[in-house]
């Protein structure tokens, strides 16, 4: 196993560490769809949902820069129960990722992180998660933590344990629906699913099925994070916005560097004070979570 790791920022920053990190599983979870399971402890040691990691692959020059890649969960190393890893769900859709997808077990990957903000602690009794296409993957993790079963962090962050998950979750057709989505019924999200041929659920989008359980619920009493392409999130934004919801969205800017030197992941955020102002923000430093009241869409 690979255990050298350099710590990138100053003592009393947030720590972000780069290293090789060993692949224990690459493995087919859907149509384009793997399941990626890294051991670093140091990462998986301080990451919360909704941050991110960067991935490169070693000795490549083509493609030369990293990719980022959400947190789908960690594990534990099984004598010590102490976090040891992190999984990570991707599409093999681009030149790295299609790459990957053949990358071994037991070869190694360049890693740095953990990065950006990640989603808050929800606050509130219910949690609502809207997701369309590789949208989904942060929620595994913030579901977990929301109804108490796993803590992330370091330290630990605390949590008022939700009484209510669901995911909703939006593809174009049943066919593109990773294989494990049985796991986020498993450790108790409520799942539920829509699509654009109809072939799973009904037929229509994600913020369509939003509006309708908004419908049967206290909107008092939740909160809704959202991760999937810009019209999704922009239409959960407006619904939100418009009953008065808290809402978090998560971007999937493009990223070169992961630790805000390149500015390639500038978004356009609205000023707190002054919601006429804006100003660019960088997706991976001040994001890549924004509360949906302060993201300008086009």
């Amino acid at each position: 196993m690979h255990d050298q790791w350099r710590l990138l920022t100053e003592p009393g920053d947030r720590e972000v560490w780069f290293g090789k990190a060993t692949i224990i599983e690459n493995e087919s979870i859907g149509r384009d769809l793997f399941r990626l399971r890294l051991v670093c402890p140091p990462i998986a040691r301080g990451i919360v949902p909704g941050q991110f990691v960067m991935l490169r692959l070693p000795n490549h020059y083509d493609p030369l820069l990293g990719r980022a890649f959400a947190l789908f969960d960690i594990f534990s190393d099984a004598e010590h129960g102490e976090p040891a890893g992190l999984e990570i769900v991707y599409s093999s859709i681009g030149k790295m990722t299609k790459l990957l997808a053949r990358w071994p077990v037991g070869d190694y990957l360049e890693i740095w992180g953990p990065l950006g903000n990640g989603f808050p602690p929800p606050s509130y009794r219910i949690l609502v998660m809207v997701a369309g296409g590789i949208g989904y993957t942060p929620f595994m993790a913030v579901g977990r933590e929301a109804m108490g079963q796993r803590r992330y962090g370091y330290p630990p962050r605390q949590v008022l344990p939700v009484t209510r998950a669901q995911l909703l979750f939006g593809v174009r057709t049943a066919e593109l629906l990773p294989k494990d989505l049985w796991r986020f019924e498993e450790v108790g999200i409520e799942v539920k699913t829509i699509s654009d041929d109809g072939s799973t659920g009904k037929k229509g989008v994600a913020s369509e099925l939003l509006l309708e359980e908004l419908g049967k619920l206290d909107r008092d009493e939740l909160a809704v994070y959202c991760c999937g392409p810009e019209a999704l999130m922009k239409a959960v934004a407006e619904i939100c916005l418009g009953q008065d919801i808290p809402c978090y969205l998560s971007l999937e800017t493009p990223m070169a560097c992961g630790l805000g030197l390149c500015y390639s992941c500038v978004v356009r955020v609205r000023d707190e004070r002054e919601s006429t102002s804006w100003d660019y923000h960088r997706a991976c430093i001040e994001g890549p979570v924004f509360d949906a009241r302060r993201i300008v869409f086009e």
